[in-house]
């Protein structure tokens, strides 16, 4: 064989080696890429997870993370537990009373907090409605139904503290939120127990907070941060993916704290929050900020316990299930 024939052939082969290295190479990156958690999260149009989906993928392009997040857009509450236990999602956010009511039983779902914001009592600026006795003979605006959580600490609250039978002492009327709101302002109701932003709503607009639901807890006797709202997902997923979910809430709690000390994150999600004014957006950013879990410990969980107790005689079950006490592994 000649020298041009040699060199030829030589440069033919190393082409050949150097493609099928080249070729095994993105197929090597294509399966670390295959490899990545993928987290499907069921989000409520409006909801503040919405809210923090900008930051928090923010957080995900800086970071080399082990998950990428499928967003699912849900349409409630109620169509998000639907998904959530039909496996069409991997996480929403919830209450732990419905995860221990599931654990009763026998499901494997578990809680991690993320927001201890609950509602608040509130009246027009010159209500004559100053103390839980002055609501006796008043209309009462609720958001949700009888088995609102809000409601019935309110009502435990009243027994305890002035034996009053606020069941029986108010003209109750239940309605959704917005709602709710409308019919404050419109007169028809004499006052509102409604959501934590839609209370910061009103409380923009001038009007006032009679009680919200840290102080509920307090009079009742409980100091303690009791997370009102967290991630739910199944015990046996989370176990599989450990890494990939311990990532996922470290980058919300950046997202969160992003929003809350950057101006320039927040104004990103002013449309997402629908709310058209300043001052109800300030509010509404100063609550949802201060909802934020600072700490999560074996107090923390010893007081959700006792909350649990209590709205277990006072919905008689209903709200609950069965269980005097709350389920052990109701909370991650």
């Amino acid at each position: 064989m000649g020298k041009v024939a040699f060199y030829f052939v030589f440069s033919v082969v190393v082409v050949i080696k150097f493609k099928i290295l080249l070729l095994c190479l993105l197929f090597s990156t294509g399966s670390f890429a295959a490899e990545k958690t993928i987290i499907r999260i069921g989000v409520q149009s409006g909801g503040t997870v919405e809210w923090e989906l900008p930051a928090l993928q923010d957080e995900l392009k800086a970071k080399s993370a082990d998950f990428q997040l499928d967003i699912h857009h849900v349409a409630n509450t109620e169509a998000g537990k639907i998904a959530l236990q039909s496996g069409a999602v991997d996480i929403i956010v919830s209450d732990w009373i419905w995860v221990s009511s599931l654990r009763e039983k026998g499901a494997d779902f578990t809680f991690y907090p993320y927001s201890d914001m609950s509602g608040a009592l509130m009246v027009p600026s010159n209500s004559e409605i100053h103390s839980l006795q002055d609501l006796k003979g008043k209309h009462l605006g609720i958001a949700s139904d009888e088995l609102d959580k809000n409601w019935l600490l309110l009502q435990t609250l009243a027994k305890q503290q002035q034996d009053i039978d606020l069941d029986a002492s108010v003209e109750k009327v239940f309605a959704a939120p917005p709602l709710i709101n409308e019919q404050l302002k419109q007169g028809r109701i004499d006052a509102a127990l409604n959501y934590w932003h839609f209370a910061a709503r009103l409380e923009a607009e001038g009007y006032r907070t009679l009680i919200d639901g840290r102080s509920i807890l307090q009079g009742l006797g409980i100091s303690e941060s009791v997370a009102n709202l967290g991630y739910v997902f199944k015990q046996s997923w989370a176990d599989q993916h450990k890494q990939a979910l311990r990532q996922f809430l470290d980058a919300g709690k950046q997202a969160r704290q992003m929003l809350c000390s950057s101006d320039a994150a927040w104004q990103r999600i002013i449309l997402l929050t629908k709310v058209d004014n300043k001052t109800s957006q300030k509010h509404l950013r100063q609550n949802y900020c201060a909802g934020n879990i600072e700490h999560w410990g074996v107090a923390e969980q010893k007081a959700a316990g006792k909350v649990y107790v209590l709205l277990h005689k006072q919905s008689k079950q209903a709200l609950t299930g069965k269980s005097e006490q709350l389920q052990p592994g109701t909370f991650w």
